[in-house]
């Protein structure tokens, strides 16, 4: 089996042809469509949206074509000269697009007669939604250049900060027991059995961040202003502001989800505190042992066991998803192994030009890896769902867009939990899930909460990785409470996490896709079958409708807390069942 992805179906390199003529294209569109609008107020209104339409979607076309394979080539290498600089020319020519599109967007919205127009032409009804979002976010567009200057100063601004954190982090050497290795790697050795290899590898990775701290700390504040800027120049009333908006989601549902997370945060401290007293802690858990491994579970898996055991799974929940799966195995749809220059964690990127999707892991066999394959196989297959619709209705929110992966990770879990030969092996299985759960709460409620601080403080002071890493361990201390010593935390996840470096507040979507997706699975185990075309569904709805309204095909109310406790009193049973399971094995 392939251990990296193929990516010769998009091109052969870039010293195809074919790339380099679609870059040319890609530039006369944006110039065309430009020219284009200059003579908008000129155009009969019907036409001009027909028109307007069209040459977004050849353009999309284009760009994600070119924009998907250099970011996929440089995801595998930092240090591919080619890939950063062709990626540079292709959001150079891009960036070309900023002000012609908010032009066409605020001359649509302008229409007094959009929606009757929309609704009156089957082109354009498809893009009932995007049209709707229109007429609510021109306000926020720049006037005259405005959006092309924010386009262009991006380029050196944001996108070249966030690219400088990607390559620090990816090709920081790290000493670990006398030799030196990926950050990848040394963080994969905290799922290790050993107790002082967790803890070695833990010291050895703070010990690198010492290298790189300042020059983050550079790009995290940089981008942050950038932020607070762009917002108060566009008129949004705060960055989480502006994120609700482009995620299509209400500040209510929000309030909801932490409202209830709130309250069920002294139960995952519980859990944590259990784990500590097991590991034979007595002030909370320490950091490195977050990932400690428990219970007795041996399974080691190969890429070819994955395969089938994933392809199996989802064969029994939806053959559909499961030909799919087999397909990404089959078909080199995944670049698996950590190695130097390789970016960490792990991501699926969409390729709508070959109607297929493209995996990066860091794989090292333990089920957590099989856990993170059935994850970005689920945004696969959210992919999939989504391909149906047209062009510019394949982009689904940030909140919805962990829905389908986090499902996955359930039916993966459900499924291993209830196939355990015995207490000892659920132990491990269902510890291995409730490290999860943890970090998308717990973990993602400290970052919310630090990204919060970093905002309130950025516009009046510079802050040093002295201070971030102060406000950091203030956001755990807050997320875990004394589930973990206050002795041992990480004071550098503000280093290691690419989120801070990406969209605004692109952690709270976590936590979302966790409990709604927990929401859905107690639906699917209660209605067996028959919820799987109600699923298709919903996961289909995620690009042409808010979140509420997405949630509303499976009947949730996104804005009632008493939903999310629902999700949350689905984990406080497995927390329950953990800390019995520790003590019958005590006796």
């Amino acid at each position: 089996m392939n251990e990296v992805w193929n990516l010769d179906p998009i091109y052969k390199g870039f010293d195809d042809p074919n790339f380099e003529g679609d870059l040319n294209a890609l530039r006369q569109e944006v110039e065309s469509f430009s020219t284009f609008v200059g003579v908008l107020g000129e155009t009969e209104p019907l036409t001009g949206l027909k028109k307007g339409i069209a040459a977004q979607e050849r353009i999309a076309d284009l760009a994600n074509r070119l924009a998907e394979y250099a970011t996929l080539r440089q995801n595998a290498d930092s240090r591919d000269p080619q890939a950063g600089s062709h990626l540079g020319r292709i959001m150079g020519v891009y960036s070309g697009l900023a002000a012609p599109a908010a032009a066409f967007e605020s001359w649509a919205a302008g229409l007094q007669n959009l929606t009757e127009l929309v609704g009156s032409d089957a082109d354009l009804k498809d893009y009932t939604f995007l049209f709707g979002k229109m007429q609510k976010t021109s306000r926020y567009l720049l006037p005259g250049v405005g959006e092309a200057v924010m386009a262009k100063m991006s380029l050196s601004g944001g996108s070249a900060w966030s690219d400088l954190q990607q390559y620090l982090t990816s090709t920081v050497p790290v000493t670990y027991r006398g030799q030196t290795i990926t950050l990848s790697a040394v963080r994969n050795l905290a799922y290790d059995a050993d107790p002082q290899v967790r803890k070695d590898a833990f010291e050895a990775e703070l010990a690198c961040y010492d290298r790189i701290k300042d020059s983050v700390a550079f790009a995290l504040n940089s981008i942050k202003l950038e932020t607070i800027s762009d917002c108060q120049l566009r008129g949004y009333q705060s960055p989480l502001d502006r994120t609700l908006q482009h995620s299509d989601m209400e500040r209510a549902t929000l309030e909801a989800m932490f409202g209830a997370i709130d309250e069920y945060l002294p139960k995952f401290w519980q859990y944590l505190k259990a784990k500590a007293k097991a590991l034979g802690h007595e002030n909370g858990l320490p950091w490195y042992d977050l990932f400690a491994p428990m219970g007795k579970s041996s399974t080691r898996f190969t890429t070819e066991d994955a395969r089938d055991y994933l392809v199996e799974l989802f064969r029994g929940f939806n053959p559909e998803e499961a030909d799919m799966i087999a397909r990404a195995f089959d078909e080199a749809w995944i670049d698996f192994f950590p190695r130097s220059g390789k970016t960490g964690g792990a991501f699926c990127a969409g390729i709508e030009c070959l109607g297929e999707s493209r995996i990066l892991t860091n794989f090292d066999g333990q089920l957590g890896d099989v856990v993170t394959l059935a994850h970005e196989l689920g945004h696969a297959y959210h992919n999939h769902c989504t391909r149906s619709h047209r062009t510019l209705n394949r982009d689904y929110s940030m909140p919805l867009a962990e829905t389908a992966s986090t499902f996955n990770e359930c039916v993966v879990m459900g499924a291993a939990i209830n196939r355990a030969a015995d207490d000892t092996e659920k132990l491990s299985l269902l510890e291995s899930q409730l490290q999860d759960i943890t970090q998308v709460i717990c973990d993602i409620y400290s970052r919310y909460r630090f990204e919060t601080r970093v905002f309130e403080n950025r516009e009046e002071q510079f802050m040093d990785a002295a201070a971030l890493c102060e406000l950091m361990t203030e956001a755990q201390k807050a997320s875990y409470g004394d589930g973990l010593d206050h002795n041992a935390l990480h004071p550098y996840m503000w280093v290691n996490k690419s989120h801070y470096y990406g969209p605004t507040f692109y952690n709270f979507p976590y936590a979302f896709g966790a409990l709604f997706a927990r929401g859905l699975y107690a639906q699917y185990e209660k209605e067996g079958e028959a919820f799987v075309p109600k699923y298709n569904q919903l996961l289909y709805t995620t690009t042409v409708a808010t979140a509420e309204e997405t949630a509303r095909v499976a009947g949730i109310d996104l804005t009632d807390r008493e939903f999310w406790r629902g999700a949350l009193k689905t984990v406080a049973r497995q927390i329950d069942w953990f800390c019995e399971i520790l003590e019958e094995c005590k006796s």
